[in-house]
């Protein structure tokens, strides 16, 4: 199907679907940035492997959620030009449940220490 078959949608769902394609890229941008601080700055905890696998897991989700976001955004705008219902988002269910997994992974390793 090519991107502009159909019919332009409304300019104002067009330009509320950029704006929620970017807000699912600043959010990846900000659980990369963390992904990095926890890397440099975690190097003084022992043992240090949970903090590169926590700092691995939220790079993965940063680029799950980066690629995520266009996909999200592609289905959306071809849904708008064809007069079809808006495809379910796989990911708010998904960012919930990594969000908790972090959060879990992360308490258990502020227990411990």
């Amino acid at each position: 199907m090519q991107e502009n078959e159909g019919h332009e949608p409304d300019y104002r769902f067009t330009l509320a679907n950029e704006r929620t394609f970017l807000a699912w890229i600043r959010t990846a941008l900000a659980v990369l940035a963390g992904a990095i601080l926890l890397h440099q700055f975690g190097g003084t905890v022992r043992p240090h492997w949970p903090l590169i696998a926590l700092s691995a897991a939220m790079t993965l989700a940063g680029l799950v959620f980066c690629s995520g976001a266009y996909f999200q955004w592609k289905a959306n705008q071809q849904a708008m030009r064809h007069s079809r219902p808006l495809p379910r988002s796989t990911l708010i269910p998904l960012a919930a449940g990594i969000t908790m997994l972090v959060a879990a992974v992360a308490g258990v390793f502020v227990l411990i220490q």
